[in-house]
């Protein structure tokens, strides 16, 4: 029997991860696949499995260490021939409440990461909603069952004061727990401090929700929310309450650009590629980016980050909810390119198989209800990013051009903005030439 390092596997665009679970101990037999340690980001936990079986020999971390990829987790003294490498951590445990990523995720500001496995998601969460505390050293006193269950809920069991014999963590503690911070109730890193006041306001002094009993006025049907609005919901509370949104309306004319769109189709019918107006506002988003750097960026603190990369977030409707995959690089990529990826990430995303990468480091999102109708509307702001635009369905309607009314395929746009960092001259700039490029998009190649 070999002895084997044991390694933390790709674990995304995380550098860092803190571990805050030891699940196993020297002596113990695993089995590949098995969970060995709990990691912990500022973004969601998973769990880092055994590429092996065998059994422990030494672990070579402790609790509050961080870790990242290529990390050694433990020496394994390995059963036979060693099992194949495990591709990605396993389940981890979806962020709970309160400052997330995303993420993600409604249209209108979705979050940015998964709650599952990094190599695979079998629920397309992308939100961080509480932000968890350091670890302490020291486990809590709750049982495997009671941890587990807080794993599957993303309770951060620090956090969570034990009800049970002796200060023991119960189920009741973790959903307690669990509905204190979708109230709002609980500290979180985005507000900086405890409710304020000491209401149930959910920290801004409002007066609690209303209790009704519906079913005294007639029948009522009860159904618990999604998983996914549950996490997105806190997510879009505080980015809608923390940042002061403005909303800015324009339209485009995309009259050539659809044309050269059905066009394109048809030359590539046989490469199996549509083309979608999302990939020309894509494309076109990344040369107003370009243009005007302050949308592409993040406030931390005091300071502006300027992104010289151009990700951007589309958001994609799935049968569990709206998540936001963030295609990368779409400033290398050509129109194709895009719309092919464009289908790849949509897929993944009804599929539940996005990966966090892929619902990550997102620039700018755009949220498109393009293909059910409306006319306007204001997205919300998917933090960190300081924009988002909204894209409604494209109508025909008559244009003067001069001599007489013409019929031209108008497209709306609303783009909201973080008035923290963007002020209203340039985000009616920002529009304005993006409806300019999509007007006529030979302005792009100057």
């Amino acid at each position: 029997m070999a002895i084997v390092e044991i390694k933390v596997p790709d674990i995304g665009d995380f550098s860092e991860v803190a571990v805050i679970e030891l699940l196993v101990k020297p002596g113990d037999t695993v089995k590949a696949e098995q969970s060995l340690i709990t990691v912990e980001s500022d973004k969601a936990s998973m769990e880092i499995p055994s590429s092996h079986a065998g059994v422990v020999k030494e672990l070579k971390v402790k609790l509050g260490d961080k870790v990242k990829e290529g990390s050694v987790v433990l020496m394994l003294e390995a059963a036979g021939d060693a099992a194949a490498p495990v591709a990605a951590p396993s389940a981890p445990s979806a962020p709970v409440v309160s400052a997330p990523a995303p993420a993600a995720a409604a249209p209108a500001a979705v979050a940015a990461l998964a709650s599952e496995p990094v190599a695979r998601v079998s629920s397309p969460v992308a939100v961080l909603v509480h932000a968890p505390s350091a670890p302490a050293g020291k486990l809590p006193h709750a049982s495997p069952s009671v941890r587990k269950f807080a794993r599957e809920l993303g309770v951060p069991l620090e956090e969570v004061k034990g009800t049970g014999h002796k200060g023991r963590i119960t189920d009741e503690d973790v959903k307690n727990f669990t509905k204190s911070v979708m109230n709002g109730g609980a500290r979180t890193q985005a507000m900086g401090s405890a409710p304020a006041g000491g209401g149930s306001g959910v920290g801004l002094d409002l007066l609690p929700w209303p209790k009704v009993d519906f079913a005294k006025f007639g029948e009522v049907e009860r159904k618990e929310l999604s998983r996914i609005k549950k996490i997105s919901g806190a997510n879009l509370h505080r980015n809608w309450v923390m940042i002061p949104h403005v909303t800015n309306h324009d339209n485009a004319d995309i009259t050539d650009l659809e044309a050269l769109r059905v066009q394109l189709n048809k030359e590539n019918e046989k490469s199996g590629i549509k083309v979608t107006m999302l990939a020309f506002v894509i494309k076109a988003c990344v040369a107003a980016l370009k243009k005007f750097p302050e949308l592409n960026a993040s406030l931390d603190g005091d300071a502006l980050v300027y992104k010289k990369y151009f990700h951007i977030g589309f958001a994609a409707d799935t049968p569990n909810g709206l998540v936001v995959p963030v295609l990368k690089d779409a400033d290398k990529k050509g129109i194709l390119q895009i719309s092919q990826d464009l289908a790849e990430l949509s897929k993944k995303a009804r599929d539940g198989k996005l990966s966090p990468a892929e619902m990550t480091g997102g620039c700018f999102s755009i949220s498109s209800l393009g293909g059910i109708g409306g006319r306007y509307f204001s997205p919300i702001i998917n933090a960190p990013e300081v924009a988002i635009l909204g894209l409604s369905k494209s109508f025909m309607e008559p244009v003067w051009d001069g001599k007489a009314f013409a019929p031209r395929l108008t497209l709306p746009m609303s783009l909201s903005y973080d008035h923290r960092v963007i002020d209203g001259a340039l985000a009616a700039r920002f529009n304005a030439y993006l409806g300019q490029l999509l007007g006529d998009y030979r302005r792009i190649t100057l």
